[in-house]
């Protein structure tokens, strides 16, 4: 009961308005006096568990995200998807989808594929008769591919608190990743059939073919920087921090020298972004540890599973009260707080009905996507918005249509169908 009601409180504080990392820092009070234990003894270590080498990755993938946006590495890559994909109406959602899975390959963020992908690619939509409420919300969804598509934030964050292995969890949602792209991609050709009266002219393959080879040359330099990240990680070549590390020395010269739009300004700038972000999210996990810390010493965690248990004996059942209770929470949390808070406690639930840890981290992914769009907080939805220029009321439909054929029927196959979050760490040993 102590806990929940520290996590209600938490709940509230964010939906009236606290910020969240005072809110964090509320809950943990809260959860000091409701327990009574010392609280200055566990800020220690809640100290030592944010001192850790893989979280050097964070502000080194923010700031390559930042630089990608600014230094003309996105439009690069925009310009060679919408080449290759065609320019025709079906082609330009796709090349939305595309481009957002491709971005999230190198950044690992959301917020930075809405900003950089958004703001070159809705206008040109509009042109093609697509409304603005539909192409914010294919925005929203698909950015949402940088929380899968490895390397991704989201899944070193909960690497950390549940002491899995990174490399690991990128791999498992790797495949919802490319699952949510093609159903997205899918759905979009559905709706520019109904809606919008079907493609307009198509590109002569002649002359597709010439501007995919133009563009792509163009592009090899940012289309080079996820062969480097993913490829030096699985080949063992660096760990994923060095590789944020590697990311950020590549991407620098890239925008200064070869494309020619970086200059020392944004790179300040992208330093002081980067810094800001995570500077709020290494403070969330220090509460969020310090929280963790006084669940573990409580048994809550032993509690919530034995309540569930006792109640519960199909595990289909409890894995459908886990994807609902994800996205409600993610209702009204940002993933960063989501992973923060429900991991610690869910992990040794999933343990007792047999679903391997890594295989959780897909599952509480493909569910950040339908959180982090579902208003009352929908934070990637309403920056998709913002970007847009258009209201929620424009969007939301639109939205709720994407999530319902598209990431809801995802979060079930990967929840159910654990190969797909699975294959790809069994086959690289990281996973029995």
């Amino acid at each position: 009961m102590e806990a929940l009601i520290a996590i209600v409180a938490v709940v509230v504080m964010m939906m009236i308005g606290v910020p969240v990392v005072f809110s964090f820092a509320g809950m943990t009070l809260i959860l000091s006096l409701l327990y009574d234990v010392d609280i200055s003894s566990l800020m220690t270590t809640g100290f030592w568990s944010i001192n850790s080498v893989i979280l050097v990755a964070l502000p080194l993938f923010v700031m390559t995200g930042y630089l990608m946006q600014t230094g003309g590495i996105a439009k690069r890559l925009v310009d060679f998807v919408e080449a290759m994909v065609g320019r025709s109406r079906t082609g330009m959602g796709t090349s939305m989808v595309v481009a957002c899975g491709i971005f999230g390959a190198i950044s690992g963020t959301a917020s930075a594929a809405v900003a950089s992908i958004g703001s070159i690619m809705i206008d040109p939509m509009e042109r093609h008769r697509y409304s603005r409420g539909y192409a914010s919300a294919l925005l929203a969804l698909s950015s949402l591919l940088g929380l899968l598509i490895p390397p991704s934030i989201t899944m070193i964050l909960y690497a950390v608190v549940t002491r899995q292995s990174v490399a690991a969890c990128f791999l498992a949602t790797v495949g919802p990743g490319i699952l949510l792209m093609i159903l997205l991609s899918i759905l979009n050709a559905i709706h520019v059939k109904r809606h919008l009266g079907g493609n307009d002219a198509k590109t002569p393959w002649r002359q597709r073919l010439a501007e995919t080879a133009s563009t792509g040359w163009k592009a090899i330099p940012a289309l080079m920087l996820p062969v480097i990240i993913l490829g030096g990680i699985y080949g063992g070549v660096f760990t994923p921090t060095e590789a944020a590390a590697v990311a950020v020395v590549y991407a620098i010269p890239v925008g200064l020298f070869v494309y020619r739009e970086l200059d020392l300004r944004k790179v300040a700038l992208a330093v002081v972004e980067a810094a800001k972000t995570t500077g709020v999210i290494m403070i969330i996990l220090v509460f969020s540890f310090v929280a963790s810390r006084i669940f573990t010493l409580e048994g809550v965690p032993q509690q919530l599973t034995d309540l569930l248990l006792e109640n519960f004996s199909d595990p289909v059942i409890i894995l459908l009260m886990v994807n609902i209770f994800l996205i409600l929470i993610g209702m009204i949390m940002d993933d960063v707080s989501v992973i923060a808070i429900v991991s610690p406690l869910m992990v040794p639930v999933m343990a007792e009905i047999g679903v391997d840890p890594v295989h959780f981290a897909a599952i509480i992914g493909t569910s950040v996507v339908i959180g982090a769009n579902s208003p009352p907080m929908a934070p990637i939805l309403f920056m998709s918005c913002r970007v847009g220029n258009v209201g929620m009321a424009g969007v939301t439909r639109p939205a709720l249509y994407l999530m319902a054929f598209g990431a809801f029927p995802v979060m079930l196959v990967t929840t159910y169908w654990s190969p797909l979050a699975l294959y790809l760490p069994r086959m690289f040993g990281f996973v029995q």
